[in-house]
Order: C-alpha cells, then sequence, then structure tokens
C-alpha cells in the first residue's frame, strides 16, 4: 500500500469520529510517518502531548498536540487491506482518546488496545 493510500485511509478514520468530539478536539495536529522512532519498531500510533483534562489556565501558546500513525508496522502486522482498515481506525481511535486523557487501560478494556 502507498503512502498515500495509507493517509488516505488515516483521513477516512477521522472522518469517522463523531462530529461532537471532533468539535472538542482542540490544538492537536495528525501525521503520518513511514516507521516509528528507533526502539518502538511495532508501534502503531503516537499520541505527543497535553491531555485536554490536563490543560488548565496555564495552557496557552503551545504547540499542537501531535498524533502520529505508523504505516510500517501496520502493514507489516496486517494480512489483507481490510485488516489494514480495521487496525489503522483502531489505531486513530485509541491516539484521538489519549488527547481526550483516556489512558491505554481504559482503552485496552473498551478494545482499543
Amino acid at each position: 500500500m502507498t503512502r498515500e493510500e495509507f493517509e488516505e485511509l488515516v483521513a477516512e478514520a477521522l472522518d469517522r469520529i463523531p462530529p461532537e468530539l471532533t468539535r472538542l478536539m482542540d490544538n492537536v495536529a495528525v501525521f503520518v510517518e513511514d516507521e516509528p522512532p528507533a526502539g518502538s519498531p511495532e508501534l502503531l500510533g503516537l499520541y505527543e502531548g497535553t491531555p485536554l483534562t490536563d490543560r488548565g489556565e496555564w495552557y496557552a501558546g503551545v504547540l499542537p498536540d501531535r498524533i502520529t500513525i505508523y504505516r510500517g508496522p501496520t502493514l507489516r502486522m496486517c494480512e489483507s487491506h481490510e485488516d489494514v482498515v480495521a487496525e489503522t481506525e483502531v489505531t486513530v481511535v485509541h491516539e484521538i482518546a489519549h488527547h481526550f486523557g483516556i489512558d491505554d487501560a481504559r482503552l485496552h478494556a473498551l478494545g482499543y488496545g
């Protein structure tokens, strides 16, 4: 799958996020990279920033939170196009949930592990 096709899958997954949630997202940007940082070869996605639940009066003038979805590990772990579509959607939801302050334990319990 080309990078452009994978980026389209990420965009489609973002489009499936309910509007009432996307309206609440604040100061966050989503990126697609081919590979995760060295030392994390199986990482599918990464949220970097300050979750909405941790922001206070001090939160101003900061760079946007960053959600990165990694193409390489996703393609390596999936056996079919349908698997890539499903895994990409799970990863996008997982990382957006971190933006809302939901931790990994809760995400795993909800099936977004």
